[in-house]
């Protein structure tokens, strides 16, 4: 199966007999979460799109406009019922636009809409078809980084937020029901927290994760939600 490295100064085609597993790319050396270039070839098609219809993310369109102190990123949600779900819970814990990445799916659609219950007309929001991309700007504008995975490495959130560990202006990332988020946006973020499991299931979905973590932070943050003009 032909891969390609996610990142943009590398973007090496590569053999790798199982996609979306943790792989290192054999010309960047970075750790990264495989993905077949045709998968690529889908988002890019799915980025041009969005390119054309001015809801493409871009560094300029970002560092221009006045970002809210909370925001998110959806990576590789595939559910568009999580991804209304989300829309809804965002604007109630008060966070102020999505990113919506890769393979998420982006509004106007219906699914959206059965479960966002118009909160998707509230909510700014800009696609990109990397979250590396988004994460590096929102670097330059302070912004703390914190994905939502539980790991050998990832802290019970709500101590986080007891030792004000986490604190705006930030971004809260969430990855796809199945595989998570890929290992290379793990690498750039800034604190991977998770929410404690007490029963035989090891996760939750993604949508009900959401809105228990983003009242978490939300809460102490006492943050005012502006949305993007």
């Amino acid at each position: 199966m032909e891969i390609r490295c996610p990142y943009n100064a590398c973007q090496c085609v590569f053999e790798n007999a199982i996609e979306l597993k943790t792989t290192l790319c054999p010309s960047c050396k970075q750790t990264i979460t495989a993905r077949s270039l045709l998968r690529h070839q889908e988002i890019d098609k799915q980025l041009a799109k969005h390119i054309a219809g001015g809801t493409a993310f871009t560094e300029e369109r970002l560092l221009t406009s006045s970002l809210p102190p909370m925001v998110a990123i959806l990576e590789e949600v595939r559910s568009l019922w999580n991804v209304g779900s989300i829309f809804r819970s965002a604007d109630g814990a008060g966070f102020g636009h999505l990113f919506l990445t890769g393979i998420t799916g982006c509004p106007p659609r219906k699914e959206i809409a059965k479960t966002s219950l118009g909160a998707e007309e509230h909510i700014s929001w800009l696609y990109s078809a990397s979250s590396l991309e988004v994460i590096t700007v929102l670097r330059k504008l302070g912004y703390q980084i914190i994905a939502l995975e539980k790991n050998e490495n990832s802290a019970d959130l709500k101590s986080m937020v007891a030792e004000k560990r986490i604190q705006a202006p930030l971004c809260l990332i969430v990855g796809n029901e199945v595989t998570g988020i890929y290992a290379e946006t793990l690498e750039h973020c800034d604190l991977v927290c998770h929410l404690p499991m007490r029963g035989f299931k090891e996760s939750l979905n993604v949508a009900v994760a959401f809105g228990i973590a983003s009242y978490e932070i939300s809460l102490p943050n006492h943050v005012i939600r502006q949305n993007m003009p």
